[in-house]
């Protein structure tokens, strides 16, 4: 797996690793899930969730007292979007997956009174109000190869601010690793930055709205359309309009505040093929855009990771 960017979509076999037999270790993050992935067996409203986790860590769920509510990252670590119904990596071990939506830890920066939902039929990461009825799937253990959200503060169902300390949300865990100090590094007079995160380095966003076609024939000098983890790996789960880091915006100048809405990411929905998934750079959300409509922008990226 590249440096700190979520697990490359593909059916490894030894990906996940059973531990007795309803917990399974991802070896591509070092987090710990439970198997069946709707172990309550209903829904429930956020904070519902939250407190549902303290009862699982009360009575040694799987012989573990270390569950939470994973955060926006975490629970995305799971998606592969290459496949649908359910959006998880082929040959994974979990049982009773709901295609809908699944809560994370991470309110939504700008609305508080929403926090980000991963919706497994298909793969999307969008936010939904925190009074809505979703389910839980806890996870254990912290992963030093995902990368924290960025998320520092915390707030109650109806978006007030409140203190973090044991609310189990993602402004006072901060689960991941830390990003460095300074994270990114102009290059090219400031005309690129590298993201000393990932290792990716990136150019300026295009504000061209292009079909997903006309994207693929941009690159040249080893610049490429990044896929779907790539572009989310730039967004500060702290942040909105853009939801991005503000040392990102610093770094590449005045000219990338002029952000375009959505940005064309070059992985296919396995969903349907037809379209491809797009990060809407204000919200922060990971959704899908059709190919042949000229709609979403394209932000270019070169390495590895």
């Amino acid at each position: 797996m590249s440096r700190h960017l979520l697990p490359p979509e593909s059916a490894d076999p030894h990906r996940f690793r059973i531990v007795g037999d309803d917990l399974a270790l991802d070896t591509a993050t070092g987090l710990f899930w439970p198997r069946p992935a709707n172990l309550l067996g209903y829904p429930l409203p956020w904070t519902e969730a939250l407190a549902a986790v303290g009862d699982l860590n009360a009575r040694r769920f799987l012989d573990r007292a270390d569950w939470r509510m994973p955060n926006r990252r975490e629970l995305r670590s799971l998606v592969d979007h290459g496949r649908k119904m359910p959006a998880l990596p082929a040959g994974h071990p979990f049982r009773d997956v709901f295609w809908g939506w699944y809560w994370s830890s991470t309110t939504k920066a700008g609305q508080p009174a929403y926090a980000w939902n991963t919706h497994m039929e298909g793969g999307r990461t969008f936010f939904s109000r925190k009074d809505e009825y979703r389910l839980l799937w806890p996870v254990a253990r912290v992963s030093d190869v995902l990368p924290r959200t960025g998320q520092t503060a915390c707030f109650g169902v109806e978006g007030a601010a409140i203190a973090c300390e044991g609310s189990g949300q993602d402004g006072w865990l901060r689960a991941g690793a830390p990003w460095p100090e300074p994270r990114f590094v102009a290059l090219d007079g400031g005309r690129t930055a590298r993201d000393e995160l990932t290792g990716l380095e990136w150019a300026r966003p295009g504000g061209a709205m292009l079909t997903w076609e006309a994207t693929m024939g941009l690159g040249v000098d080893g610049w490429r359309l990044p896929d779907i983890n790539e572009l989310e790996s730039l967004t500060d789960a702290g942040n909105a309009d853009p939801a991005l880091p503000d040392a990102l915006v610093a770094t590449l100048g005045a000219r990338a505040l002029e952000w375009p809405d959505g940005l064309w990411s070059a992985t296919t929905s396995g969903y349907d093929p037809a379209w491809a998934f797009v990060l809407y750079v204000g919200k922060g959300a990971v959704g899908v855009g059709y190919k042949p409509n000229a709609e979403f922008a394209a932000w270019l990226v070169r390495g590895t990771g």
